[in-house]
């Protein structure tokens, strides 16, 4: 497959003028999505992240934004101000901008360094502080009777930061066969055996196969290896990834302007770090593309072979806002770091609350001890269910506080194009007499990805994102 490297630095590093004064203090006006001159206040558009036709990519398309990060190269950059002369340094590590200290211009990096800080495109904030504020705040308040009474005390949104953290952003134009086996349910009865009732299951067998052509426009990855590490227990990363989506088709040409006010962290890996994370789940988002010609198959579709050929492929690096609210639980010798995240585009908010165990251990016993006591005098259906009441309970509000399944739901959430798509579904024969609800490794609604997310969400989460809503 043909490589192609595009240069993406639509600006040069030095002072970026206001085009009506030519002053260089240029901030971000969030209302409005535009910059803003801080000396005249003219407003002007930014430059416009270039659409095209992903039909027609062909090949590896890299930008400069994404190039390796070099191991040896150095955070301090020193530039020469246009205004006076004077040599101006600045940190990259924290910053990609300064001010020049005897003429009072601001000075901007722009153009791509060897260590990650500078990516291609950025997408700029879309709510301010005070929305944010109300968010988390709303956030946590549903979440008050069981959080720690240390946490309750000393929680204050006034400390929150807007972070511009980095990822990548992969588009995939492809072409997908999808073969495997999906039953049809065609009889369901029960059969009584020594008083007990057993449902069967009379199932029709098919041959399926999907071929199509697929476009992924937007496939997201965080690129900081902090925020990949979701199953690190002391850090509840996994909410930084569940705020995605975001309307990337608003991104800009990068210029630090838009990060003046902001905080920022850089890039800290690879592409070939991020490539088998990237077609893992490219694959997950094929399969489920197609989820709705499947609608015949109840019992789920199994699918054997997922042979996906990338036509064309373009990687790009961006830096996407979040308002970030954290908070440090110290346990013994423990420490855990609680995130609140805002999207700060949409407005979606996730995040952990330390909870007070005491309370929670007491009033789901509580609970428990109740259920036995009506299961005595009370004919329930489902006694199993009643008789772990108080389990259940502590498990459901224990998701609903931490929200450690919380996740992207990439596979669904993730901009795609279905096109030409053959199906082919050929009867086989019928099973009969099964007693499994669902077909024995029916796969088209289960994800690729191990780790925390798993491929079936647990009954207290499922219950948790009801009540979430």
């Amino acid at each position: 497959m043909d490589k192609e490297v595009i240069e993406t630095n639509s600006l040069k590093n030095g002072q970026d003028k206001c085009p009506k004064c030519g002053a260089t203090d240029i901030t971000l006006n969030v209302a409005t999505g535009k910059l803003r001159c801080n000396f005249c206040r003219f407003e002007f558009d930014p430059v416009k992240n270039s659409s095209e036709d992903l039909a027609n990519l062909q090949g590896k398309v890299f930008t400069t934004g994404v190039a390796d990060i070099k191991e040896d190269a150095e955070n301090i950059m020193t530039l020469k101000c246009q205004s006076c002369g004077a040599e101006v340094v600045i940190d990259t590590s924290n910053s990609a901008q300064a001010r020049c200290h005897w003429c009072r211009n601001i000075l901007s990096i722009n153009e791509k360094v060897p260590n990650g800080s500078i990516p291609d495109l950025v997408l700029p904030f879309g709510i301010t502080k005070e929305v944010a504020q109300k968010e988390i705040e709303k956030f946590v308040k549903k979440r008050q009777f069981y959080a720690h009474p240390k946490f309750r005390k000393e929680f204050t949104t006034e400390n929150i930061m807007g972070v511009y953290l980095p990822y990548i952003l992969v588009d995939f134009n492809s072409h997908v066969i999808l073969t495997g086996q999906g039953e049809h349910t065609a009889r369901r009865y029960m059969v009584k055996q020594n008083d007990i009732e057993t449902t069967y299951y009379d199932a029709d067998l098919y041959n399926v196969k999907r071929e199509f052509d697929l476009v992924i426009n937007g496939l997201t990855i965080e690129s900081s290896k902090d925020k990949l590490n979701v199953n690190n227990a002391n850090k509840t990363t996994n909410i930084i990834n569940s705020i995605m989506p975001f309307d990337l088709d608003n991104c800009v040409k990068f210029n630090a302007n838009y990060l003046k006010g902001y905080t920022s962290e850089k890039r800290d890996t690879n592409l070939e770090d991020l490539r088998p994370t990237v077609e893992m789940q490219a694959k997950d988002i094929a399969k489920f593309s197609v989820n709705n010609t499947l609608q015949n198959y109840d019992r789920g579709v199994a699918w054997q072979d997922n042979q996906m050929t990338t036509k064309g492929e373009k990687w790009q690096s961006a830096y996407l806002p979040v308002w970030l609210y954290s908070y440090l639980q110290v346990k013994g010798n423990q420490k855990i770091l609680h995130y609140v995240a805002v999207n700060a585009r949409t407005k979606e908010t996730m995040g952990s609350v330390p909870i007070h165990y005491p309370k929670l251990f007491i009033i789901s016993f509580l609970i428990e001890v109740l259920a036995v006591i009506l299961m005595l005098f009370m004919d329930f259906d489902y006694d199993f269910l009643v008789l772990i009441a108080g389990f259940l309970y502590f498990f459901i509000m224990v998701a609903r506080y931490r929200n450690k399944d919380a996740r992207h739901y990439y596979e669904t959430e993730t901009n795609t194009v279905v096109s030409n798509l053959v199906s082919t579904d050929n009867f086989v024969m019928q099973r009969k007499g099964l007693t499994n609800m669902k077909m024995h490794g029916a796969n088209n609604k289960t994800v690729s990805q191990s780790s925390n997310i798993g491929n079936v969400e647990s009954l207290a989460n499922e219950i948790n994102k009801f009540l979430n809503k």
